[in-house]
């Protein structure tokens, strides 16, 4: 195990086999789906484990819930209720998670006391705390490390003032992207890096009884936010995928309009986040608004605006969140859409399979091929694979 006390050095390989997003810790989730439904065998399941734990788990600072430890143990977690000699395994992983969050914790507290901006890799769901605290939902519940982050959560939910200016606690001095520039830094909106991702965690753990100080609290300043910034068109209502900043002061955001339905950063995602909140909450009026703005999502002509069949930005995304949001719904026109949506996950990828990466769950096969497995049943996922989206 490498940690912060005792570095090993990966080679690039390594690095790669253990990442959830692309590497084989994803395929392996595909094949280990495959082989509690029947259409896979675990001896295939098997081997794409070894191939992501062949080298040593990183369970350095760096790691989260889509890198290193925290990915491993999310895979194998997934496989050790069959397969009870991945228990031994499991439970050491746990450890190592718990401990780095520990380690996690104690850094954000520092940035907190400095007075800060957050960062993505600090918070956000794919390598920060909340991606950690996601898996620790799932198997440490009643942890005293999963109420801290809990704590630390409502935190970022607490407004900060900076040059005369109120920003919300999540705003990071960084730019969303690298070619994307937000002078000042930005508030983000997504299931990845912003306020979906954690007003979706909060919901999570509210709906299963994990629940601390000022957690309600800071569910309504979420939801709240939402509200301010949501925008209408005729193809229902969205909200941007950012603020910067400028947008911040003149309280207008500079996106015309709606970005192509996504998980990530699209309505679809957004609209999960609040409809989880809602039903955390007993929120009836938001739960009907968010599922009316989840189906006006899924119309064609919204459909048609997405180029490729991943999970993160693709059908493969939306497939999965509106059939998660879907069994929650009162509103049946998510329902209705599903077939048509599955029909489109399949053309999607067959049209362009060239294009996706062969391996990895966010953009490449796996993903695409765990929505199917989905889509292609009545009942939800055996392992439980798109806890890791947050869609829950």
């Amino acid at each position: 195990m490498n940690s912060d006390i005792d570095l090993v050095m990966l080679t690039a390989d390594e690095a790669t086999s253990q990442s959830l997003a692309r590497g084989a810790a994803g395929t392996a989730l595909l094949h280990i789906e495959r082989a509690w439904t029947g259409s896979g065998s675990w001896e295939t399941a098997r081997s794409h484990i070894r191939l992501a734990t062949a080298g040593p788990v990183d369970a350095a600072g760096h790691a989260g819930l889509y890198y290193g430890a925290p990915a491993i143990a999310f895979m194998l977690h997934t496989a050790a209720d069959r397969h009870p000699h991945y228990r031994a395994a499991c439970e050491a992983l746990d450890e190592h998670v718990l401990s780095l969050a520990r380690r996690r914790l104690a850094t954000a507290t520092g940035r907190i006391e400095r007075g800060e901006p957050t960062t993505f890799a600090e918070f956000d769901l794919f390598y920060g705390l909340t991606g950690i605290g996601a898996l620790l939902l799932r198997r440490c519940p009643g942890s005293d490390v999963l109420a801290e982050i809990l704590r630390y959560v409502v935190t970022l939910t607490e407004p900060r003032r900076q040059e005369g200016i109120e920003l919300p606690g999540w705003w990071v001095g960084h730019d969303p992207d690298e070619i994307l520039s937000t002078p000042g830094g930005h508030a983000n909106f997504g299931m990845a890096h912003g306020a979906a991702g954690l007003l979706a965690f909060l919901a999570l753990a509210t709906s299963q009884g994990c629940v601390v100080d000022g957690q309600n609290e800071a569910i309504v300043v979420l939801t709240d936010w939402f509200d301010r910034w949501q925008q209408d068109s005729a193809d229902g209502p969205w909200w941007p995928q950012w603020i910067t900043r400028e947008e911040l002061r003149t309280g207008h955001p500079a996106q015309r309009g709606p970005g192509r339905p996504s998980w990530c950063y699209g309505t679809v995602g957004i609209a999960r986040a609040q409809q989880l909140a809602a039903i955390a909450t007993g929120d009836e009026r938001r739960q009907e608004a968010a599922e009316k703005a989840l189906a006006a999502s899924l119309t064609e002509t919204q459909l048609n605006r997405i180029t490729e069949p991943g999970l993160c930005h693709g059908t493969a995304g939306v497939y999965q969140t509106a059939y998660r949001a879907a069994r929650d719904a009162w509103n049946p026109a998510i329902s209705r859409n599903l077939a048509a949506l599955a029909t489109r996950l399949t053309r999607h990828a067959r049209l362009l399979g060239d294009q996706v990466e062969e391996g990895g769950l966010l953009t490449g096969s796996a993903g695409v091929g765990l929505a199917w497995e989905t889509a292609c049943r009545t009942e939800p996922p055996h392992t439980g694979w798109d806890a890791c989206l947050l869609i829950a």
